[in-house]
């Protein structure tokens, strides 16, 4: 008799669920990974030739599994009844109105996504957390599935945490640091952990952790608020460095190679972004309050407002420079994402910075290589919904029709292709006194003015710094 493939579904088809599920399809030739998402548009650019956001590597796995082993669907009921394993990878945002707005955790998707699975299962299922989550969200989670469940009909929860990051989410899920996967102290659960395990077939046994339910659930944020403290770790010093003659980027490098440190997250800069960072940060913050843990509640604030610092820091470092004078001046944006090889601006340092500009006036002209202007006019007009955009940015396709007739350069994103920047070529086409403010670390500034720019790096030292 032939073998049948063994049947996954995945409630989400974002920047988590897709990547997660493309890798299981390649590594295991024995299963069926259906994608489900309620957004029939998104869905359909998964069945395109158009993917609705870039990370490296993926396009190749999902045109070689595509309705093969792995599948897009909109058809809830059979995408979760045909499954024996379901995860949830939906969005849980952070509140925008109520107790806990701009901090907790919106779990309506969550919760709607357990009563869809309870709807539909008509045979038991393992249903594994992999969205980053409260603590005991797995509890809440159980109680509305069993809640609803239909007749004879048992749900086994897990904690699988996701640990990848954009732009390299791919190698992070084919040679992963760890995963994590939680669970209850039960017959069924360890059963159910076991079947999970064997999912990952091709991680080493040793590098899969297995603890408690809220232990799982509390590594993600931890994981997430230990990096984040890292980089406003640097960026702390960075200050100090510019004022005393040091080099932050000599002390990254000196204390990185402490092995009890180690050089990652030591790059000062703009501030950190993206999806997780902030919002897993407050989501402990909020967890901490919840349970009056005062002190720790400052410690984890202190880190979110070192980057809201570092980003004005350095909008005010443009301001000093160009003699508190940007008004109707041209101002190119290098970069958008909130990182290289992602085309994710989410909490991205550059809207806030943009944004910053934009009310002192500045015409700015953005280009990045993967954002797309839709996304970037939507992101700049959520935070300045008064003003005309049209009027002060302009979305273009290339490097040089940003720079060309610019007062100043912003580099904002570290992309290989402005560290490769025809310097000499690059001052010939900019409004003179030409600036370059450096972000992301990425240009030779010795070089830079030898030709004649004026420049400002984060973290080095002032003396330094042309004037």
């Amino acid at each position: 008799m032939e073998k049948k493939p063994y049947p996954i579904c995945c409630l989400g088809a974002g920047y988590v669920g897709v990547p997660t599920m493309a890798v299981i399809c390649e590594k295991n030739p024995d299963i069926k990974a259906t994608v489900f998402d309620v957004d029939e548009k998104r869905i359909a650019a998964w069945k395109s030739e158009n993917l609705p956001f870039y990370e490296p590597d993926l396009e190749d796995i999902i045109k070689a599994k595509r309705d093969k082993s792995l599948f897009f669907s909109t058809d809830a009921e059979k995408s979760i009844n045909e499954a024996d394993l379901i995860y949830i990878c939906v969005g849980t945002p952070t509140k925008t109105t109520g107790i806990g707005a701009g901090m907790g955790t919106n779990l309506t998707y969550i919760e709607s996504t357990a009563r869809m699975i309870a709807k539909y299962s008509k045979t038991n299922k393992i249903i594994v957390e992999k969205s980053t989550v409260p603590v005991q969200t797995s509890s809440y989670l159980e109680k509305v599935l069993k809640a609803n469940a239909q007749p004879n009909v048992t749900f086994e929860i897990l904690s699988n945490p996701e640990f990848m990051a954009e732009g390299s989410a791919i190698r992070d899920l084919r040679k992963p640091d760890r995963v994590v996967i939680g669970g209850k102290d039960t017959e069924s659960a360890q059963k159910a952990i076991e079947i999970l395990k064997k999912i990952y077939c091709w991680v080493d046994d040793k590098q899969i952790v297995t603890t408690n339910l809220f232990s799982s659930e509390l590594i993600k944020l931890t994981a997430n608020a230990f990096l984040a403290q890292r980089v406003s770790s640097i960026n702390a010093i960075a200050e100090v460095a510019e004022v005393t003659g040091a080099n932050v980027h000599e002390i990254a490098r000196g204390i990185g190679l402490d092995s009890r440190i180690g050089p990652k997250f030591l790059g000062a800069g703009i501030g950190f972004g993206g999806s997780c960072f902030q919002k897993d940060l407050f989501n402990l913050i909020y967890l901490c309050e919840w349970f009056n843990l005062k002190e720790v509640v400052a410690y984890w604030k202190q880190v979110v407002i070192m980057n809201d610092h570092q980003r004005k820091r350095f909008v005010m470092k443009i301001l000093n420079k160009m003699f508190n004078n940007i008004t109707s001046k041209k101002i190119s944006v290098l970069g958008f994402a909130f990182k290289k090889d992602t085309s994710d601006t989410r909490e991205s340092p550059a809207i806030y910075i943009s944004d910053y500009l934009i009310k002192e006036g500045a015409h700015l002209s953005i280009y990045d290589p993967k954002a797309t202007k839709e996304t970037i006019l939507r992101d700049l007009q959520a935070l300045t919904p008064n003003v005309n955009l049209e009027k002060q940015v302009t979305v273009v396709s290339n490097a040089q029709d940003s720079i060309k007739e610019s007062h100043a350069i912003l580099i904002l994103t570290d992309w290989d292709e402005f560290k490769e920047l025809n310097l000499a070529e690059t001052y010939k086409i900019m409004e003179k006194p030409a600036y370059i403010f450096d972000g992301r670390n990425v240009i030779d500034q010795k070089e830079a003015r030898k030709i004649g720019f004026e420049t400002y790096s984060v973290g080095t030292p002032l003396i330094y710094n042309s004037d």
